[in-house]
Parts: C-alpha cells; structure tokens; sequence
C-alpha cells in the first residue's frame, strides 16, 4: 500500500549514499549523527522529524565499512562525478526516536544493527567529544518516483540539513518495511542499548 506524502516541509538530511542505500533497501533502519563540520549550530539537532534523504557522496570511504556493504560503495558511486548536475531524492524518513549516546560500550552495543566499522563510529562518538552522538530510529519510505533536482551548491559540503528547492507538492511512497517488521527491529536496538 502506497501513502501519500504532502512535501510542505522540503527539508533534507545528508547521509553517505551508502547509508541511504542500506536505508532504502531495509538492511538498516537507523543513523549515527552528530552534525557536519559547517553545521550552524555546535551540535546535532534534529530540524525536522520527517524529512526527505539526500545521498551524500563526499567522504564516503571504503575502510569505514564493514566489508559486506563495500561493493555497496562502489555500486553507488558508479557514474557519479563531483560536477554531477542533478541530485536524486528517493527516500522520506520519520525520525521515531532521537536517543542521544554518550558512551562507547552503548556505541558498541549498536554494531549488528549497522553498516559501519568499529573504527567509523568510534570516531563519530570522540569528535566533538562534549557533544551527544544521536542515534535516529527511521521509518522510511521509497518514492514510487524519485525526484530529480538540478545540483545546488547548497546540497554539498558538510552540514547535516539543507532546504531543497523544485520539489513537487506531494509524492507516492511506500514504507520499506511493514510496521511489525519496523517495530520489532526499533525494539530490539532499543533492547541492545538498554542493557549498557
């Protein structure tokens, strides 16, 4: 069953297109946040709690991945080029829950649930190091048709949110997964980072 999604609030967060991917396909249902280096505030914030994905492509680096999800890199970066002229959005998300980390057996407790190394996220929670890590819960939804905008330099760098321009007023969509399967999975890191 397809909902449709009113496109009043055009906001996005940036994430590695490997990440999106991930997202996308079901094999993950959360990110590790803690804010771009030209963020406008000092720490992560969550704008919105549902908002469009855009695929980031800078820093996205092979050895920051598990070794299962590295052909995943490869395969999105596949004709894509830094002077690229159009963006794709294909993903909603609604952010169920924004906990905050601030520890690192917590982070560790969270490594099934993801496609990142030890290394990656490790590093995550130590930049910025009084600031919390968050961990988004996402519900996410595929657009039946994704949505191409002309590239904005806006859309590049390093910040966590951007406004998108050019976007229709609403779109299909459907959830990656049923709301059992979402609901068992966010209960169970839930579970996993309880317990620390």
């Amino acid at each position: 069953m397809n909902d449709e999604i009113a496109m009043d609030r055009k906001i996005a967060l940036k994430e590695w297109a490997v990440a999106v991917k991930a997202l996308t396909d079901g094999r993950q249902i959360m990110v590790l946040r803690k804010g771009g280096i030209a963020e406008e505030t000092r720490d992560f914030r969550l704008k919105s709690p549902r908002f469009f994905l855009l695929p980031a492509y800078e820093h996205q680096r092979a050895e920051l991945l598990k070794e299962e999800y590295r052909d995943e890199l490869a395969a999105v970066l596949e004709g894509w080029t830094p002077d690229s002229p159009d963006a794709e959005i294909a993903a909603y998300a609604e952010a169920v829950d924004d906990i905050e980390i601030r520890d690192q057996e917590t982070v560790d407790a969270l490594a099934n649930y993801h496609i990142w190394t030890d290394t990656f996220t490790e590093e995550r929670l130590k930049w910025k190091r009084k600031q919390p890590l968050h961990l988004l819960l996402l519900r996410v939804y595929k657009l039946d048709h994704p949505v191409r905008l002309p590239m904005q330099a806006v859309y590049k760098g390093c910040k966590s949110w951007v406004d998108l321009e050019l976007l229709p007023d609403s779109a299909a969509a459907k959830p990656v997964l049923d709301d059992g399967t979402f609901a068992r999975r966010a209960e169970e890191i839930r579970r996993a980072i309880a317990r620390q």
